[in-house]
């Protein structure tokens, strides 16, 4: 009662080739290998969309009340105007 022969395995085969045909079971593979190459190709769509939101650059804005290096002009935060110290 263990495990099939050899013989149980062709038998098997057998069968299901007399009740599908030949044709039938090559179509249906067909059809997978179809599916399957489909599936990738989404896949590899789909990851260039995830990679370029990864790597775009960060905003251009600056974060309200930072102040400017040496050379760069004051900005305003709040109606007040923030100045910065030139380097000694």
């Amino acid at each position: 009662m263990g495990s099939f022969s050899i013989w149980h395995w062709l038998i098997v085969l057998l069968v299901v080739l007399l009740l599908f045909g030949s044709g039938k079971i090559s179509t249906l593979m067909g059809d997978l290998a179809t599916g399957i190459k489909s599936f990738k190709k989404n896949m590899k769509e789909d990851e260039p969309d995830a990679s370029l939101a990864e790597s775009a650059p960060p905003a251009a804005t600056k974060p309200a009340g930072s102040i400017g290096g040496p050379g760069q002009p004051a900005e305003t935060t709040h109606g007040t105007t923030t100045t910065s110290r030139p380097a000694a």
